[in-house]
């Protein structure tokens, strides 16, 4: 067994004001009463909200307090997502922060919700780190998840936990939960992915194992949400399939197959030419 508890912040978030208060005192509340924790993950956009008018750079002021904190308590801590404002645009961006306070990783979301999210700029590559003596981990960001490909291009690079942030307030949450729960399936590894309460989403966290199973689905409320991961399940599951049936990673490594989808302009597929513009649904013009 290759135990692992991981500590979800279910959160009832503000967008009037940033929520480095709440955080910290919650953070602080979930580390004194389950002291075992040892990777703290919260929502997506939840320091300042979804305005890209707070973006900062990285390193940042936001950043190092989440570096202090992360390090005042002894934990890996992804504070979700924060705007992060570069020379070539604004990107949604979630650091991944070590014990010690070191900043491991930085991962941009590949995939902004547009057309909702316009101008915001998409990253490009992909994010996996190691825990020493653990596992590896990936990260994904909210609507990330829609497209498969994310999320086994993270299995495929020996992600056997994703950690995924995101900020849905929206009516499609229970898609998201189904498609949580299937990518954790196909993709044989843990999902981990937690929303905000209040201004920051409409709940319902949840966490994945490796067969699908629901090991957690939060309310609408906050929620501490304190759970240990067993990694070995995934290897197990990666070794002889789910319960001793389907070994996708295995028959997606021997595939004979190459999807020509992905090569932009080949022929085929034309009919994704003829959708039209990503655009908002509006009113019809009179």
């Amino acid at each position: 067994m290759t135990p692992f508890p991981i500590g979800g912040l279910q959160l009832d978030l503000a967008s009037d004001h940033d929520n480095f208060a709440r955080i910290s005192s919650r953070l602080a509340h979930l580390v004194d009463h389950f002291p075992f924790v040892q990777m703290v993950l919260l929502s997506e956009l939840a320091t300042f909200g979804p305005s890209p008018n707070h973006a900062q750079p990285m390193p940042g002021p936001a950043e190092e307090t989440f570096r202090e904190l992360a390090a005042k308590h002894q934990i890996w801590l992804i504070p979700g997502s924060l705007f992060e404002r570069t020379d070539t645009g604004i990107y949604n961006t979630a650091p991944v922060i070590a014990p010690d306070g070191t900043v491991m990783a930085r991962y941009r979301k590949l995939f902004p919700f547009r057309p909702y999210e316009n101008g915001i700029e998409s990253g490009d590559q992909f994010c996996v780190f190691d825990v020493p003596s653990v596992g590896r981990f990936g990260v994904s960001i909210c609507y990330d998840l829609w497209f498969p490909e994310t999320t086994r291009t993270l299995a495929a690079m020996g992600a056997e936990v994703i950690l995924h942030p995101v900020m849905t307030t929206t009516i499609d949450r229970d898609i998201e939960l189904a498609m949580t729960r299937a990518s954790a399936a196909m993709n044989q590894c843990y999902i981990f992915s937690v929303n905000g309460v209040g201004s920051g989403g409409n709940g319902r966290s949840i966490v994945c194992a490796p067969n699908g199973d629901v090991l957690h689905q939060a309310g609408q409320v906050e929620e501490l949400i304190p759970l240990e991961l067993d990694l070995d399940q995934v290897r197990r599951q990666r070794e002889v399939g789910m319960w001793g049936l389907g070994q996708p990673l295995k028959s997606f490594r021997d595939r004979k197959v190459d999807f020509s989808v992905y090569t932009r302009g080949a022929p085929g597929f034309e009919s994704l030419s003829q959708l039209g513009p990503l655009a908002k649904l509006s009113r019809p013009k009179k």
